[in-house]
């Protein structure tokens, strides 16, 4: 959605109409996944992806054709053992993608709520008389957006969802597009590491937050991307921040008078990950200090050190890689 956004308004505000592209159904390796977006406008520019490119052409003009004749259609594509190798996949099968022509007044709705980070379900008719009639759900089921005449059944099939899916519903067929909040990281230290590990963080589409009492080391210099920098300490800005299921945090500062406050406040949470960039040696240090300190055992078990999957990193670049892999593996549930 997020790889979309900009373009999509930039068109609708030049007047262009614009079809939208959604993945329904995939083969089981497929390069995007179910809820993928594509859009098209009249003029056949596109933005995002449905595939790893074997069916973006058919799609395109079958999208183009829809903003004609202002009638939504379900595709399916066949795609052969050939075609699926030069696309990364290790066998063919089949992709079911629906394209609309865009409705910018649920469109308008989805976008607000995408730029605060609020999670929002839509559920699509894909396949029946009344293909392309959707509803908007809110944090609450509440229905912001609706132009299915009675949403009652779609919205309690909607509330059975917990990821997108398409599922079939009476006479019809619905996709329930599950839109959750960006995943966050909290990077406390403003140090060399942190700066390419923005950008990494930043185009795996995480929310990314600074927190260095330094301001020479937390400068907008450093660190143009970020648009959330505390120059507090991390017991003071992590409660401000917000610690949820859906936060990921690395400790990179090499500062106990920094590390040690941000690892007694984010490691009661429930955060998934709290990754401390150390030495063995100093982890043990580490270990000892917050032993006495109170924090019990079984809660320092939780930090990860040394930070990051071993790669053999060296420079600056490679150890943010190395952070981000790792947390993308703790992410998808990945086995250690």
């Amino acid at each position: 959605m997020l790889e979309i956004l900009e373009t999509v308004n930039r068109w609708l505000e030049q007047g262009r109409s614009v079809a939208l592209a959604t993945v329904v159904d995939t083969w089981g390796s497929a390069p995007r996944g179910v809820g993928a977006k594509m859009a098209v406008a009249a003029d056949m520019a596109m933005i995002g992806s449905v595939s790893g490119g074997c069916v973006e052409n058919a799609v395109i003009q079958e999208a183009v054709e829809s903003l004609a004749d202002g009638k939504p259609r379900l595709l399916s594509f066949g795609v052969s053992d050939d075609t699926a190798w030069d696309v990364g996949l290790a066998c063919g099968g089949k992709i079911t993608v629906f394209v609309e022509p865009l409705d910018t007044d649920w469109w308008r709705l989805i976008t607000e709520r995408t730029r605060q980070n609020i999670p929002v379900v839509t559920v699509t008719i894909v396949k029946g008389d009344a293909a392309g009639q959707k509803i908007l759900l809110g944090e609450e089921k509440e229905v912001l957006y609706a132009t299915v005449p009675d949403p009652d059944q779609l919205i309690q099939t909607a509330h059975k969802q917990p990821q997108s899916k398409r599922v079939p519903v009476g006479d019809f067929e619905v996709l329930v597009d599950v839109h959750i909040p960006r995943p966050r990281l909290i990077i406390v230290g403003g140090v060399h590491v942190a700066i390419p590990l923005q950008f990494f963080a930043a185009q795996l589409g995480f929310d990314v937050v600074l927190i260095d009492p330094r301001k020479a080391f937390a400068s907008p210099e450093r660190f143009p991307g970020i648009k959330q920098v505390f120059h507090s300490y991390p017991d003071k800005a992590l409660p401000q921040v917000g610690l949820t299921k859906d936060t990921y945090i690395a400790v990179l500062t090499h500062d106990p008078k920094i590390d040690d406050l941000a690892l007694k406040t984010a490691l009661p949470s429930d955060v998934p990950y709290v990754g401390v960039l150390s030495s063995k040696r100093t982890h043990e240090r580490r270990l000892e200090r917050l032993t006495r300190a109170g924090v019990d055992s079984h809660l320092l078990a939780r930090i990860r050190t040394p930070i990051g999957l071993d790669i053999g990193a060296k420079t600056p670049e490679e150890i943010a890689l190395c952070i981000m892999a790792e947390i993308v593996a703790v992410r998808n549930g990945a086995k250690a």
